[in-house]
């Protein structure tokens, strides 16, 4: 495989699906990317789903027929009408003031990060041929990689995405859904979000909404600033809660201890497997948020700590998460 010349999968089946998109390009082939390519290959044979990463990583897409176009340059993205940006957060954000270089067409413009503000405010500076929409599939698993993907992983989840103004409205008006509270109705509507308007973006909210539905996920649209404050304590808190909990745990009692580990342990920490760079980025790019949950976190544990002999916090604590977790399973 070079990097001057993008290797073609051979071998098309027949068609299943009418295209959204005729050349999806996807940079960042791990659990996410990975999948979306995996599944976007089998619904639209006729699609080229081409992919950017490490050679390595594009050898193993490409013995797994995940993707037709593998390269480690992004020009290999040139006439792409979809660009993924599926790589570690602060990855994708230096990623954008790529795509005017190798990007020729207009584009739709989408990442699958798991903090939208900073990314959204990059986006800003994209030229207008190019539309972005943030997107965070909120499909998951305890490993990473490519060797995890599979094209079942978003089937029935959420996946959140932040358009511009622009593109809610035009999204959101017929349906007759309520406007966001973050913009009053008597607000002109041209002078909403003018930074990010790109044309035609209410078509291309559309089409990434059908896009999404069509791989099994299930789009729901929210401002950055709501999607980093939510996901600060749906999925940020619990996933530093149970590495420093496993770290803990494992410092103290060491490997003979964990193997008298019951399944209690094994199912607690299963995110505890995670990869670190990752979530450094996730960190850094949501720490305003971040930090009030670990500290409304640590003030319960610190309630605890006080009231072990008693035992009336840890009563309290108990109940009311018995019946938070009983609501988290309907």
């Amino acid at each position: 495989m070079s990097k001057e010349l993008p290797v073609i999968q051979p071998g098309r089946r027949a068609p299943v699906q009418t295209p959204i998109f005729e050349k999806i390009g996807i940079v960042g082939l791990g659990l996410i990317g990975g999948s979306i390519a995996i599944k976007a290959r089998e619904l639209w044979p006729t699609s080229l789903v081409i992919a950017v990463d490490n050679k390595d990583v594009l050898e193993t897409a490409m013995r797994l027929h995940a993707i037709d176009v593998a390269a480690e340059d992004l020009i290999v993205l040139a006439e792409a009408d979809l660009v993924v940006l599926a790589a570690p957060v602060k990855q994708n954000i230096a990623l954008l003031e790529e795509l005017d270089d190798h990007v020729r067409v207009p584009a739709v413009v989408t990442d699958t990060g798991s903090t939208k503000r900073d990314i959204v405010a990059a986006a800003r500076s994209l030229p207008p041929r190019f539309t972005f929409i943030g997107g965070h599939p909120l499909g998951g698993a305890s490993k990473g990689g490519l060797e995890h993907a599979r094209p079942d992983l978003f089937t029935g989840r959420p996946w959140l995405l932040t358009p511009t103004a622009r593109s809610e409205d035009r999204a959101r008006q017929p349906s007759g859904r309520e406007r966001s509270p973050d913009r009053p109705e008597d607000e002109p509507r041209s002078d909403r979000g003018r930074s990010l308007d790109r044309p035609e973006s209410g078509d291309a909210l559309d089409k990434l909404t059908a896009f999404i539905r069509a791989i099994g996920a299930e789009p729901r649209t929210l401002t950055p600033d709501a999607h980093d404050r939510l996901l600060a304590f749906l999925s940020h808190l619990p996933q530093l809660t149970v590495s420093a909990l496993m770290q803990v745990v494992g410092e103290a009692v060491g490997q003979d201890g964990l193997a008298l580990a019951g399944r209690g342990l094994a199912d607690t920490t299963r995110l505890a497997s995670s990869p670190a760079d990752i979530w450094k980025d996730i960190a850094a790019t949501n720490a305003d948020e971040v930090g009030p949950a670990l500290d409304a976190l640590i003030a319960v544990l610190t309630d605890l700590r006080r009231d072990l002999a008693q035992g009336d916090r840890l009563s309290e604590v108990f109940e009311e998460a018995n019946r938070w977790r009983e609501r988290l399973q309907k």
